[in-house]
């Protein structure tokens, strides 16, 4: 050891006091770091759980059930769902594997559907949240993101939450379309950027044809204007364009081989353009169904008052959101512009098609998300430089944000209107019959799978399996036994309906609305080929 005085000693503590200083502020970047992480962590499951109680409060539909069947296929095995034939929104790369993970969890239910909703509707929030807090620093983001999660929590408030957290219908794929514009704002001159692109966008087309009437112009568009306006048709933004325009061939391809080797079945239910005339009248429903969208107006239960004021206001902050990307066009960054072109191409396609009638709300789904993006970052600058006064505006937001979805999330949960049918069944013993499309999934999701209860179709002279939303399989004589038959004479389906094709039942019970008919003979062998 070195004595006291000694030069050699001296030197030897300023070398390790200098180390000590060099390393200190890295160990504290990392604690922060992982911290933060923690922290985003801990966040998403707070909102998790805080959407799953929300779900609760919402209905358990057909829709929804048959989507809970199909992932439980997928969950079984049964990956290329074969037999099936689906909606033209198959939700086969969001919601049926999230769902499916939910079913692995809780088995299933409806829980496991409440579940995945809420999963989907914590990806979307993600989604948007990190788009919105692209070029921001410090306390900003977490502005931002309040922002983001107030908007969002704007239909939870009004109570229209089948639109975004129950029946999976077009809101998961907002997380796709927002992705990928987010992927090309980040990395686009990144080595992976281009074929992850491909990826996102053939599978977004595979799954919901809005991403390629929507999310692929807005790329489109966005990226070759950028490309003429750099003279370079070999920069990374014309590397996008020709991105988005090879994955319109290719998801088309790829549909046709999913076919081929044994998938499902997605028919074409495109509504074609109503006549020109009609128009006009098709704007106003369009506004009242982005009202609608955001819990401002249109439906029932949403009344004038704090609810329609709070949704009214997040569609303002939308639309001034919109119109600074538009003000400043040449200054917005690419994932603003791809947005606000998205949502003109969602506009614009909705308003001549036949989807524009009251209450469809659902094909404007985009229009949420991308409006709680433009609103976080057209009311905060990129950085606050006062740290009172940024920590006073992450308390403000927070505030505004909780208390909606805390009043969302104290209503009573919904009790399933069709747990007394699944019930009386299981109870008889009735485990395979024919009814309803409105009746026939729900029961057998709310029943865990012991009674299946398959939707028929009813024609004007016959009655025929159901082709939409369900399963070829499900018909087959040699494969199943259906014995019973469950009469609605409210949906115009009356038991005489049914003495007429299958002759008298072997036992008649009346349960609420509905009229259960039992037999002794298989009632899939007399339905009509369809």
């Amino acid at each position: 050891m070195a004595q006291s005085g000694d030069p050699i000693g001296i030197a030897e503590r300023a070398a390790g006091s200098s180390a000590a200083a060099e390393a200190s502020p890295a160990a504290g970047t990392t604690r922060r770091r992982w911290l933060a992480v923690a922290g985003c962590v801990a966040g998403c499951l707070a909102l998790i759980a805080i959407f799953v109680r929300i779900s609760m409060t919402a209905r358990v539909m057909s829709d929804g059930a048959t989507i809970a069947l199909q992932s439980w296929d997928m969950l079984h095995g049964h990956l290329l769902l074969h037999g099936w034939q689906v909606s033209d929104l198959n939700c086969y790369f969001i919601e049926l594997p999230v769902i499916a993970v939910a079913e692995g969890l809780f088995g299933l239910g409806d829980f496991a559907q409440h579940v995945g909703s809420a999963l989907t509707y914590t990806l979307v929030a993600v989604v948007a949240m990190a788009a919105a807090m692209t070029g921001s620093y410090g306390t900003v983001r977490a502005v931002r993101c309040g922002i983001v999660l107030t908007v969002l929590a704007a239909p939870l408030f009004a109570g229209t939450m089948f639109l975004v957290v129950e029946e999976p219908d077009h809101i998961g794929t907002t997380a796709l379309i927002i992705g990928s514009f987010l992927l090309i704002d980040r990395f686009a001159g990144r080595r992976f950027a281009v074929p992850l692109l491909l990826v996102v966008l053939t599978a977004g087309q595979f799954d919901d044809l809005t991403v390629r009437y929507v999310a692929v112009p807005a790329v489109l568009a966005v990226c070759a204007l950028r490309a003429v306006a750099a003279r370079s048709f070999r920069s990374p933004d014309a590397l996008m364009a020709y991105t988005a325009l090879a994955s319109v061939p290719l998801s088309a391809l790829f549909s046709k081989l999913w076919v081929h080797i044994g998938g499902f079945v997605t028919p074409s239910l495109w509504q074609g353009l109503a006549p020109v005339r009609k128009w006009p009248h098709h704007v106003r429903i369009t506004w009242a169904n982005i009202r609608v969208l955001y819990g401002a107006h249109g439906v029932t239960n949403i009344a004038p008052g704090p609810k329609a004021y709070f949704g009214l206001a997040c569609l303002l902050a939308a639309v001034f959101g919109f119109a600074c990307v538009a003000w400043r066009w040449r200054r917005a960054s690419r994932t603003d512009q791809m947005i606000a072109v998205a949502v003109i191409c969602n506009v614009g396609m909705y308003v001549p098609s036949g989807f524009a009638y009251p209450g469809n709300a659902h094909e404007l789904a985009l229009l949420l998300p991308s409006g709680a993006v433009l609103a976080a970052r057209a009311l905060t600058p990129a950085r606050i430089a006062r740290t009172r006064v940024a920590f006073a505006a992450i308390a403000a937001v927070a505030l505004v944000a909780a208390l909606p979805l805390a009043y969302a999330a104290t209503r009573p949960s919904f009790q399933p209107p069709k747990a007394p049918l699944a019930a009386f069944l299981e109870a008889h013993r009735l485990t395979y019959g024919l009814g309803t499309y409105d009746d026939g999934p729900t029961v057998t999701v709310l029943s865990h799978n012991a009674v299946q209860l398959v939707p028929i179709h009813v024609g004007a002279t016959t009655l025929a399996p159901y082709t939409f939303e369900a399963k070829r399989q499900w018909y087959s004589p040699a494969l199943h036994d259906a014995t019973f038959v469950v009469a609605r004479p409210d949906l115009r389906t009356p038991p005489s309906l049914f003495l007429h094709y299958f002759g008298a039942p072997a036992a008649t019970y009346r349960l609420d609305n509905w009229v259960i008919m039992v037999y002794r003979k298989n009632l899939l062998s007399l339905l009509s080929a369809r």
